[in-house]
């Protein structure tokens, strides 16, 4: 086994990581930036090297102080965790020319999956089923104006290159997609530095499920179920669940199946997890594939028993998948509460300051993923991501009644957070009645407004 590991990353995955080194007898480095100097992930790492003021560009994503960090303490793994360098090929290449290896997938797979259009090209080849669209990026409006017509509007624009809910536009009409082409192409390059699109069909009030799946360097893909995903601010996740609600067998069946298939038509190895969305009518369509562990994997953890992470740095050691021949099932429901440090009053603006109260809840089948404690400054200038609380429970009724009460006993003081916003989405009769697709936020922001 590696006898140390560099978490390339920060905040409260940062501690996840470190944590599951541990369990496995590995010593643990963190970086981080000057904004995060007195981080709970430098506090319990075995070492911590500063590689920069707090602009990610300078420290977070500068791969040579990264690699430079991993040489000085004698690492020979990197983790990257989840955002920032994840799902970057060109730090994974990096990697393994220095001589250290990249806890995750090959920089071919992180490549193929990575671009947009290439991964839908991909997919279609190997059979699993795709939203309408178009083959590759496009060029010019008129280009996308023409095919539009062929699949019928609404359409959305989406960079080729994007994550995170940005770059996405919906066209309803000639006139709108005239519109939205050209800036959706600049949000592309801002943000991905490729303004390459492409065009999808609309799914009209679809459900987001997701399939978790995991390869090893031995040839062996398999699938540890699916989350529901569907509760969303403007594509942005802010409550998971597993198992998805309201799916028959067969169907999720299915989309494990398809899941699978996509995995191993390239072969992936570690974590992935391949993203569907799902219609009415109980079709499903790939929409993209995250070749990284993901910010809700632990509501998989907690209704498998499974280690996901340990189980990522086995594999990149070497070792064959750990999980059984069939399929993990899923044991009871789980739901997992993103909480941010954002105000729900102004339109869900980040609130960066220091946290005076820190009062998590507590209790059987809660679990609690932080990096913050009373006393903590939430900085400027990273994600607003406060801490995740997960709940379980025999059913998801009960799941629910669990979260309520733990929400509501969840005091944090000093910044306004979202969790008076997690309450009422879980009190609303839609939510609680599995009714959910991914326009249930807006639907019930539009009603308060």
């Amino acid at each position: 086994m590696f006898s140390k590991v560099l978490i390339a990353n920060r905040g409260e995955i940062a501690l996840r990581i470190i944590r599951a080194c541990h369990e496995l007898g590995i010593e643990a480095v963190a970086v981080f930036s000057e904004a995060d100097r007195d981080s709970l992930h430098v506090r319990f790492a075995d070492e911590a090297v500063c590689i920069g003021p707090p602009s990610v560009a300078e420290s977070y994503l500068n791969i040579p102080r990264i690699i430079a960090a991993a040489e000085i303490t004698g690492a020979d793994a990197i983790h990257p965790g989840y955002g920032l360098l994840a799902e970057n090929a060109e730090f994974s290449e990096i990697c393994d020319a220095s001589g250290i290896t990249f806890v995750g997938p090959t920089a071919a797979q992180i490549r193929a999956m990575g671009d947009k259009v290439v991964a839908r090209e991909t997919m279609m080849e190997i059979g699993v089923p795709t939203v309408p669209g178009s083959e590759k990026a496009l060029n010019s409006v008129r280009e996308a104006l023409r095919l539009a017509d062929e699949i019928a509007y609404p359409v959305m624009v989406k960079a080729a290159a994007g994550g995170g809910g940005k770059g996405m536009r919906i066209a309803r009409d000639a006139g709108e997609l005239e519109r939205v082409f050209g800036s959706t192409r600049m949000e592309a390059q801002a943000a991905f530095g490729d303004s390459s699109v492409y065009l999808e069909k609309l799914i009209e009030r679809p459900r987001h499920i997701e399939i978790q799946v995991f390869g090893d360097t031995h040839g062996r893909v398999v699938h540890l179920g699916e989350r529901d995903c569907s509760v969303q601010r403007r594509h942005q996740k802010l409550i998971e669940e597993a198992p998805a609600y309201g799916l028959s067998p067969e169907l999720r069946e299915e989309m494990g199946q398809a899941a699978v298939r996509g995995a191993a038509g390239i072969e992936y190895a570690g974590a992935g997890t391949v993203e569907f969305l799902l219609d009415p009518t109980g079709a499903f369509y790939f929409i993209e594939m995250n070749t990284r562990i993901q910010v809700e994997h632990p509501v998989t953890e907690v209704t498998t028993g499974l280690d996901l992470v340990k189980e990522q740095i086995r594999v990149a050691f070497g070792a064959p998948l750990s999980f059984p021949p069939e399929p993990a099932s899923h044991r009871g429901h789980a739901i997992e509460f993103r909480v941010n440090a954002e105000d729900p009053e102004r339109d869900f603006m980040p609130a960066p300051g220091r946290i005076d109260v820190f009062h998590p809840p507590a209790g059987p089948g809660i679990r609690l993923d932080t990096h913050v404690y009373a006393g903590y400054t939430v900085p400027r200038y990273y994600d607003s991501l406060l801490a995740k609380v997960i709940v379980s429970a025999a059913t998801r009724r009960e799941a629910i009644d669990r979260a309520r009460h733990s929400l509501d006993n969840f005091v944090v003081g000093g910044v306004p957070t979202t969790l008076s916003f997690l309450s009422r989405i879980l009190r609303d009769p839609r939510f609680v009645k599995g009714a959910v697709d991914t326009s249930l936020v807006d639907r019930l922001m539009s009603e308060a407004a």
